[in-house]
Formats: structure tokens, sequence, C-alpha cells
């Protein structure tokens, strides 16, 4: 029977607290791929040149999404080359999000790094990321100065995610965070304790409250492929984020619900006043349809969000797992799957 997710998390530390100190990796770096076969070595390489000027121990744990390249076999060649670097391969596409939670639960490290395997996070950047850890702060989170090749309306976007976000939500987000980040073992242990299905790590790891601190870079382009967040993930991306955080936009409904009811309200008063003091019989045929189309538009909508958030209800009172592993290369950990019920 597989563990709970808490419990799992503890037998995780457990076993790093069993291996010597040349043993435990000092540093654990996660990494989420899908169809990223033509970057894992060229991560790797660049990984090797930074971490070993540093002097630490550390692992690499490339957690993928069934892949339709050869993704899990370059994980098994570059393991087979050096034994700090793991695997872990989902059942199915469980995304991005939980690649990382999913990663969360195995790394052993006492400081944890989280990056993409596209390179667009330079590896170099990391000994800026401890150099921040070992003043105190628990969470270094990266702020990204984009290139000029990325298009204006991703960053338009990108920037006014982060102001609607952090105004509905309570929680400050600076434009430009991305998950490259690192996070001490500390926070790791209390992230692994939330519950919540609908994961937007960006926003939770800002929640817990721990000391942090920002550092710069410059985004690079791609090594190689095509980015996996089209428009439409971004979206749903976004929406996840805002509705897991807030309950403003139910609030919204409301207000919006006030506003067109006075609206109406006025509409009948207008309709009663010109039939009685100017005895005039307006016909109305246009006022009358858009006015119904615009009630019921918004009716829509503010039944369209109460919807999702009642579907959230519905995703979280299951209790599935939030992501099922199917292989793993050089995980000592037995239990593989998030379990959420006890």
């Amino acid at each position: 029977m597989n563990l709970p997710l808490r419990d799992k998390n503890l037998e995780t530390l457990e076993l790093a607290e069993k291996l010597k100190d040349d043993e435990r990796p000092f540093l654990s770096i996660v990494v989420p791929a899908y169809n990223e076969e033509g970057n894992l070595k060229r991560l790797y390489e660049e990984l090797v040149l930074v971490l070993e000027k540093i002097g630490l121990v550390w692992e690499l744990i490339v957690v993928i999404d069934p892949s339709t390249d050869n993704t899990w076999s370059e994980i098994h060649q570059l393991n087979k080359k050096d034994k700090r670097v793991k695997g872990l391969k989902f059942s199915k596409n469980f995304g991005h999000q939980y690649a990382l939670f999913a990663g969360f639960n195995f790394a052993l490290g006492k400081a944890i790094v989280t990056m993409d395997a596209d390179l667009q996070h330079p590896p170099d950047i990391i000994p800026k990321l401890l150099e921040e850890w070992r003043k105190g702060y628990k969470i270094v989170n990266t702020v990204r100065n984009d290139h000029e090749e990325i298009k204006f309306i991703k960053r338009f976007t990108s920037k006014w995610f982060y102001k609607v976000f952090s105004f509905l939500s309570g929680v400050n987000l600076k434009a430009g965070m991305a998950d490259f980040r690192l996070l001490d073992e500390k926070v790791i242990r209390e992230l692994l304790k939330l519950r919540e299905s609908g994961l937007f790590l960006r926003g939770l790891v800002e929640w817990l409250g721990f000391e942090s601190t920002n550092v710069e870079f410059t985004s690079r382009e791609r090594f190689r492929g095509e980015t996996k967040y089209h428009f439409k993930k971004m979206i749903k991306f976004a929406w996840t984020g805002i509705t897991s955080f807030s309950l403003k936009p139910l609030r919204l409904g409301i207000t919006l619900g006030i506003i067109t009811s006075i609206f109406s309200f006025i509409q009948l008063i207008i309709a009663i006043w010109t039939y009685y003091y100017l005895k005039v019989t307006v016909p109305g045929w246009t006022t009358l349809i858009v006015v119904t189309t615009f009630l019921f538009g918004v009716l829509f909508i503010i039944l369209g969000i109460i919807g999702e958030y009642i579907g959230r209800i519905l995703i979280e009172t299951r209790g599935r797992p939030r992501f099922i592993i199917s292989e793993s290369i050089g995980i000592n950990n037995s239990n593989f799957n998030d379990d959420s019920t006890d």
C-alpha cells in the first residue's frame, strides 16, 4: 500500500539522514522534461562545468511526462555515465507543476534548485543562488530579464498576469518570476504538506512566507526544440493559478450581479415613467433584446466562474493521486505514487 505523501517525505528525509555527509547530495536539481532529448545532454554538461568548480555533492533528478522522443533513453545513458543523474517517469502526462512536485518528494539535498531542461535557465546562475541561500534566505527566486527575441505579446501578458494575480490573491509575485529558484529543505518539507490538487508553485512558495530574495538573470533562447507553453496552455496555467488562490472572481460575480440589477431597475423605472407620464408606448424591441442579451451574458459568466470552483471542489474530494510514477532510474525510495489519501 502506498504511503501518504507526508509519510513518504519523512522516509526520504530518514534516508538522507542515514547517508554520510560525503554521500548525501548537498544540492538537488529538479528538472521537468517533455520531449527534451536534444537538451538533456547539454544541460548535464553545463551543470558539471558549473558545479564541479563549487565542489559540492549534487544530484540531478529529471522528471518526465511520457515523451514521443528518446528523452527517457537519454536519461538512461546519462545515468550509466554518471550515477548522480536520476529519473522519474510519469504513467501519463500530469504536467510541469506536478513534475516539480514529484521531484521534491525524492530530492535528498539540503538545497533544491528547480529549472527547465531547455537551457533558457542558465546553470551558471546556480552559484549566485547558493550565495544568497548561505546568507540565510530560505527561498531564492529568480527574476527573468527577457531577451529581445521574446515576442512583445508574451512579455505584455506575462507582466499583467503577475499584476492581476497579486491583486486577486494577496500574494505578491514580481513580473518575470519563473520556476527557476532555490528552496531550502525546510521549505520543501512544508510545501509537501500542502494537499490541494491545483498546483501553482510560484504562488505556493511565496504563500509559505519564508525569508526570500530575488536574483535577476537574462533568459537564453531554447537550445533545441520548441516551447511546450503555447498560448492556450499559458491561459490555462494562469487561470489555475488565480482560481487556486483567490475567491475574488466569485466576489466579482456578485458585484457584476449587483451592477446589472441596478441597471435593470433603472430601465424598469424609465419604462414606467415613459408609459404613465409621457403617455407614449415605446416599441423598445431593440432595447429589450440588448438588455436581455447583456443580462444573460453576465449571468452565464457568473455561472461559469461558480462552475469552475465547484469543479475544483469535486477534484479535491475525489482524493486521486496528483501523479503516478511508472518507472524510475537511480531512485532508492520505493514509494512512487503521490497518494493523497490516508
